[in-house]
């Protein structure tokens, strides 16, 4: 028995259509950190630094390979950069298992005092 050419579009289609659905909801899933700007005056630039003044204050932020730079960094320009906050290490300081505090009935009785 032959295969229809029209049936094995139909399947490959249906096929594709899955896939790009699954697809597409895994990466609606992946969740991103909010999107953060700091404006000012460009103290410092270097490949993976550009350092800003805000007011008094001094804003290190790191540039990869990747940012999208409009126009050309110098120093003493006025920029508008835009950022997220992203963990380099956490250290957990707290135990994980709660402090249990003995009550007053499990409390060891005192030892009597010498007269």
């Amino acid at each position: 028995m032959a295969r229809s050419p029209l049936r094995f579009t139909r399947i490959l289609a249906a096929t594709l259509l899955g896939s790009a659905i699954l697809f597409s909801a895994g990466i609606a899933e992946a969740k991103q950190p909010r999107k953060y700007q700091v404006t000012g005056k460009i103290l410092e630039i270097s490949d993976d630094l550009i350092v800003v003044e805000k007011g008094e204050e001094k804003w290190e932020i790191g540039k990869e390979a990747a940012t999208k730079v409009t126009g050309t960094l110098k120093v003493g320009s006025k920029v508008t950069i835009e950022y997220r906050m992203v963990a380099a290490t956490a250290e957990v300081k707290d135990s994980a298992a709660p402090e249990v505090k003995p009550d007053a009935k499990s409390a060891p009785a005192k030892a009597p005092t010498a007269k």
